[in-house]
């Protein structure tokens, strides 16, 4: 088996984020779920645009902010996504290839254009979510590099892109060209609402071992075992799982490999401005220290680190140093 030559290869949507500040009457008049990400259709994404204050634009969709995360630590990387030929799909093009990740999917014509989250923010820096999938969803397993992927240490795939049909088929070809290749393959559950769509699908392949790093936060752990209780949910998985990583927001994360267990502390900040984009980059700032060969309570670390930076400021891409700040672990 040849030596990888890249870290880190995801799939994932490719979205472009809008995002304004709110008050808190704002989300109840608008019946949004506050805190959550709902998935919405071209009306819905008009009303809410138009219910909007000023607001910015920036790249995002879960496994490329991750990505984002790891070019910023120094990790080489590639994105697998679909954009639509239009002002958005340019607008992630040039992103994400402006933060050193390779990104080779052909743009696609026509309707639906590219995806986009609307994301309104209240004053404790709580991002309710709602999600235009547009082209994203169109993803088809033709558009798949299978050499990129096989020559990466990790896949990453993006749970919440386990919805639509034809990126579902593409990530399943996918995970077979990675283990085919002897590489890793990681998971992010993503959100409950997604395990109450795809468990099934989920837990078919973890016991088939195919998943061999897996991501999840409380509340998808709870969703994903049937266990409300957090360490019968953690002794449900571990067996099951090679690598497993479970984020508790202010209350740290656990992880445990093999026979290790860790545990981190949440890092200290001064304020939370925007939760946007915290498991995304926990999950960059793990899986930079693993294909490092790192110490699992390092990576641990790591993630807690990067998770901090993002929270300290709009936005679901790093801003500060991450290299700085990861240095002393």
């Amino acid at each position: 088996m040849s030596a990888p030559t890249t870290d880190v290869i995801a799939i994932g949507n490719a979205i472009v984020d809008v995002m304004a500040p709110c008050d808190d009457a704002l989300i109840d008049s608008l019946g949004m779920t506050r805190g959550g990400m709902t998935l919405i259709d071209t009306t819905q994404a008009h009303a809410l645009y138009e219910a909007m204050g000023p607001a910015r634009e920036i790249s995002g969709g879960s496994a490329a902010n991750t990505l984002a995360g790891l070019a910023a630590l120094g990790a080489s990387c590639a994105f697998i996504g679909q954009v639509a030929d239009d002002q958005l799909g340019e607008v992630f093009a040039h992103d994400i290839r402006a933060g050193g990740i390779s990104f080779a999917t052909p743009a696609r014509a026509g309707d639906p254009p590219t995806a986009r989250c609307l994301i309104f923010v209240t004053p404790d820096g709580q991002r309710t979510m709602n999600t235009y999938l547009g082209a994203s969803q169109f993803l088809p397993p033709v558009a798949l590099d299978e050499a990129a992927i096989a020559a990466a240490s990790v896949l990453y795939l993006e749970g919440y892109l386990w919805d639509p049909e034809e990126p579902r088929a593409a990530m399943r070809r996918a995970i077979a060209a990675s283990r085919n290749a002897g590489r890793q393959v990681a998971f992010t559950l993503s959100d409950a609402f997604v395990i109450a769509r795809h468990g099934d699908d989920f837990r078919a392949l973890i016991d088939a071992g195919e998943i061999d790093i897996l991501f999840a936060n409380h509340v998808e752990l709870a969703a994903l075992t049937g266990c409300d209780d957090f360490h019968q949910g953690i002794a449900a998985l571990k067996d099951k799982v090679p690598c497993l990583i479970v984020t508790r927001g202010e209350h740290g994360a656990v992880a445990v490999r093999g026979g290790e267990t860790a545990e981190v502390s949440a890092e200290p900040i001064a304020k939370v401005v925007d939760t946007t984009g915290a498991g995304d980059l926990f999950a960059a700032g793990f899986l930079f220290g693993h294909v490092r060969g790192r110490g699992l309570a390092d990576c641990l670390r790591m993630g807690a680190v990067c998770a901090a930076e993002v929270i300290s400021h709009y936005g679901a891409r790093p801003e500060a140093d991450l290299k700085a700040l990861v240095a002393a672990i």
